[in-house]
């Protein structure tokens, strides 16, 4: 990439955060937001995460296929990043229950392997799709396409991408009951900070598209491709959207990521 395009890059991310603060942190990079929940001694990690942030993110799409048959077509440069990874150990995560424990899941696999094992670089990685996937999504999506009807009210709103108050905690006592990496701030930017990947599904994605179009919930009379577009466009900031999250497990284990499923 040359150092125009780096700029360009840095200049549309920084504007992103500018235009999207009020959401909260969130809605800013993770990586540049706070690598500070990344353990001593991360140090694999912490240039896997510099190298994430650098890598582009398509977000202007108009139309999207229903298969991506085109690298252009998903995020390749920073998925080619996390399968290459070669710190560790490396986890990949079946995530396909919104209502289920997997963010608590990874947060308990890391402290274990981080302060249990001794392994700081250490990689969780969500391989998300089902109704996990509608966390990947802003609020501006939750809102205009009421997700909440999709989760059966469960979520009024997307929860999962708020900041903690136990965020705000020392990021230097890993013991406090209610802090930083404690059940209390179980969130995904909190798990971002601390290194970890969310992989978006783009047959997920086109797969909610064809159920709210077929439920009637499309206020801009939008296509098939037209939505999925959008609702791509609209994916949380750091998140890297893959041609499909089954067929990208298979990648990561070929790579010799461990398998694991959240239920």
């Amino acid at each position: 990439m040359s150092g125009q395009t780096d700029r360009r890059t840095a200049i549309m991310r920084t504007g992103l955060a500018i235009a999207t603060g009020m959401a909260g942190l969130a809605a800013a990079p993770a990586w540049s937001a706070g690598a500070s929940l990344m353990p001593q001694g991360a140090t694999q990690l912490r240039e896997l995460g510099e190298r994430l942030a650098r890598a582009p993110r398509r977000r202007d799409f108009k139309s999207v296929p229903m298969v991506l048959d085109n690298p252009d077509l998903w995020d390749q440069a920073a998925l080619s990043e996390v399968i290459a990874y070669r710190g560790g150990p490396r986890q990949v995560w079946d995530n396909t229950d919104l209502a289920s424990p997997w963010l608590n899941l990874m947060r308990n696999s890391l402290n274990a392997q981080i302060w249990s094992f001794r392994h700081p670089d250490f990689l969780a990685v969500s391989a998300t799709h089902g109704s996990a996937h509608l966390a990947l999504y802003d609020q501006q999506m939750w809102e205009k396409y009421q997700f909440a009807k999709l989760t059966g009210e469960k979520f009024k709103s997307n929860t999962l991408i708020e900041e903690k108050k136990a965020g705000g905690a020392d990021p230097g006592n890993y013991q406090d009951a209610e802090g930083a990496f404690s059940p209390h701030d179980n969130s995904i930017p909190a798990l971002q900070r601390r290194g970890v990947v969310f992989l978006a599904c783009h047959n997920a994605i086109w797969e909610v598209s064809e159920k709210l179009i077929a439920g009637g919930v499309n206020p801009d009379k939008l296509s098939h491709e037209a939505m999925a577009a959008e609702l791509t466009n609209h994916l949380i900031p750091e998140a890297v959207l893959t041609p499909g999250a089954v067929a990208t497990l298979l990648e990561l284990q070929d790579a010799g990521f461990h398998y694991a499923y959240a239920k």
